[in-house]
């Protein structure tokens, strides 16, 4: 059996199989362009590609692909194989720079809000140096950006890459002020990954599962998660077969799969990797969801990551672990010994504070979805409203500059648990805030609104812009200044005083809270619709147009195509739960009706009063009236003429088709405890999070 450290990457065109194959004098300069983020010289790209190809024809290749992530959520690959004809019949294999560099997919079925026209179907791939090329299932795989035929971005990477340069740009420039010598700062990410896993051959016989990815009916089990026990519990033995393949799947495309586990509810796990550079972070996530799905189905298995696929237990999510780190190896976040002195790491955490008090509404607007809206605030994940953790200590050390007084550093604590025979260790300086939004965690910033089916790429283009702004605004002023000191010391106090409000430790679940931060002027956006129309304007149009990251034209584009999938969604979902009521809920109810009001008349015939047989009658002609008239108002719902605009369709499916929805489900949901489970047409929870 091989270690995991001898075939750890093994999959993966990395910096290792570079030294190996390629000449030094190439090696060094695509080495720069990955490390510096400088231009690629055109002229390695023929050596680099040649390298690359015999590489994967070694490991058994014979099609390369560009690999890019449209705005549909998930990645997309079009397949060219190697060869080129000779004569004689006979075929060489061949891969040029220019196939490296640039592809040519067919753009015309990938969204693109308005930024072309149908017919116009030409777009373009460029490689990304930056994230290595990879084989999965048997083809070389070489990330790329996406754009159109004008340049304009049609994926998640060309805005993240635009991001990262914004953020490296403003954080050199306080780098230099502190007379640091870092030449490049990055931001990195650690994303934990939330998901279900359901036996196959249930899901299947779930028509809601199989096309919304979600359950539209089911009543609670009467055991859910209020035991905590399968947090952290013992591992099944199929869960965990299933986690070790996949584990090996991840390793060998060097993805660093870290921690795995038991989550909340029942079948619900989580894996967690190591922090990576975020462009590279982004595209193992997307590899990491891929794999999960294909992994599970191996083990007759399917994974679910929809935010909320079970009604009354906990959704999915994915927390986004970000920093900064200078390729000198030092991250900004990292509060040092003594945090209180440390002006550089102050001045940081300030600019951080600022961007989130100043621009909550593209935080919440970078996690809004349609299957997030079922789960953010559902006291189970962050509330709507964003707010900021970050512990006692830290909160004083704030607090005490803003009041401009003298912190005196609280000691270390040795950790009495009341058991002499463990070793003491220190408690660290701040606690873990499981309600809030934006946790500081150490050295590093938890952002946990994320859905679990969300690429990660959206939230750190937000993250990295408005503190890249913070930044930029801080370094204008310091810039110009004669006395660096005093002026600093002014920019943090009058910064934390204006901004201090987005502080908040305490338990962002409570009703308190809702009302305390209204009190605090603290903005609201319960649901994704509430929120969108905020991408476009004005004052977010010119943040991200001063950081070159979006252009108008691009934002209004994303605005259109998430009303469109919002629209998509919540459609696909009203026309499945009609044709589940309709056609198994509905004549479940009538057939188990049918056979009840029988026993009742047999029960009769025999001289005896049929109390119990009746009254289950009676419910069941009751219920099923109003499971009938709620149907029949779905039916007109989902059947009226759409809406003139996108916005005007997406507010009718909020406003009308979930409340319809809703009722369906609240009428069948009640039918189920009443049906015998013989008569219900599909796997009930029980089944499905019991049976895995």
């Amino acid at each position: 059996m091989l270690k995991v450290d001898e075939f750890f990457g093994s999959n993966v065109f990395n910096d290792a199989v570079m030294q190996q194959r390629l000449p030094k004098d190439t090696y060094k300069a695509l080495h720069k362009t990955i490390e510096d983020g400088k231009t690629l010289d055109p002229k390695i790209a023929d050596v680099v590609a040649n390298a690359m190809k015999d590489w994967a024809v070694d490991k058994g290749c014979t099609h390369f692909t560009h690999w890019f992530q449209p705005l549909t959520g998930i990645t997309a690959e079009k397949h060219d194989s190697f060869i080129s004809p000779k004569a004689g019949g006979k075929v060489i294999l061949e891969f040029s720079g220019k196939e490296l560099v640039r592809g040519e997919p067919d753009a015309s079925s990938f969204p693109s809000g308005g930024l072309r026209s149908t017919f116009e179907a030409r777009g373009y791939t460029a490689w990304d140096p930056t994230s290595y090329a990879f084989i999965k299932d048997g083809v070389l795989c070489i990330p790329t950006a996406f754009c159109s035929y004008s340049g304009h971005a049609l994926d998640q990477k060309t805005p993240l890459l635009r991001s990262m340069e914004a953020l490296n740009k403003q954080a050199l420039r306080i780098m230099k002020l502190f007379r640091r010598d870092a030449t490049r700062v990055t931001a990195t990410v650690g994303p934990e990954q939330e998901y279900f896993l359901v036996d196959k051959k249930l899901f299947d016989q779930r028509k809601d599962l199989v096309f919304t990815g979600r359950t539209l009916f089911g009543n609670k089990p009467p055991k859910g998660q209020e035991m905590e026990d399968h947090y952290f519990g013992s591992i099944k033995p199929r869960i965990h077969a299933f986690m070790n393949e996949l584990n090996e799947e991840l390793w060998k495309l060097g993805i660093l799969a870290k921690t795995q586990h038991n989550e909340a509810a029942p079948a619900q796990h989580e894996l967690a990797p190591i922090y990576a550079v975020t462009t590279v972070s982004a595209d193992h996530n997307q590899l990491t969801m891929e794999m999960m799905k294909k992994v599970a189905l191996r083990h007759g298995m399917v994974c679910l990551l929809h935010e909320k696929p079970f009604e009354g237990v906990s959704g999915s999510g994915k927390h986004n672990n970000w920093s900064m780190s200078t390729n000198t190896g030092y991250n900004l976040l990292d509060p040092g010994d003594d945090p209180a002195t440390s002006a550089q790491f102050m001045l940081i955490l300030t600019a951080v504070i600022k961007a989130v008090d100043e621009h909550p509404d593209l935080l919440r607007l970078s996690v809004a979805s349609a299957g997030n809206d079922h789960r953010l605030g559902a006291c189970e994940a962050p509330p709507a409203i964003v707010s900021m953790f970050l512990g006692d200590e830290l909160t004083a050390i704030v607090d005490a500059f803003e009041k401009d007084k003298t912190y005196t550093a609280a000691e270390k604590q040795d950790l009495e648990i009341g058991v002499n025979v463990l070793p003491k260790f220190h408690k660290d300086n701040t606690d873990r805030n499981r309600t809030s939004p934006f946790a500081f965690t150490g050295n590093k910033f938890e952002f946990r609104s994320l859905g679990s089916s969300d690429s990660i790429s959206s939230v750190n283009v937000v993250i990295n812009t408005i503190v890249a702004e913070s930044l930029r605004q801080f370094a204008d002023v310091l810039e110009k200044t004669d006395d660096f000191q005093k002026t600093l010391h002014e920019l943090i106090v009058n910064t934390l005083h204006k901004h201090k409000r987005i502080i908040f430790n305490g338990n962002g679940y409570s009703e308190e809270w809702v009302e305390e931060a209204a009190r605090r002027g603290l903005q609201s956006f319960p649901t994704t619709l509430d929120v969108l129309p905020r991408l476009i304007s004005k004052e977010n149009v010119e943040l991200f147009a001063t950081h070159s990251v979006f252009t108008e034209a691009e934002l209004h584009s994303r605005l259109e195509i998430r009303l469109d999938n919002y629209i998509k969604v919540l459609n696909i979902e009203g026309e499945t739960c009609l044709m589940m009521a309709e056609r198994e809920i509905l004549p479940a109810c009538i057939s188990y009706m049918r056979d009840v009001a029988r026993t009742v008349n047999e029960v009769r015939n025999a001289g005896l009063r049929p109390t119990a047989a009746e009254k289950l009658l009676e419910q069941l002609n009751e219920h099923t009236d109003k499971l009938y008239h709620a149907v029949e108002e779905l039916r007109v719902a989902v059947a009226r003429p759409r809406e003139q605009t996108h916005m005007a369709q997406a507010l009718y499916q909020r406003d009308v088709i979930i409340p319809a929805m809703n009722a369906v489900r609240s009428a069948a949901d009640k039918l189920e405890t009443l049906i015998s489970k013989e008569y219900w047409p599909f796997p009930t929870y029980s089944d499905l999070l019991f049976n895995v």
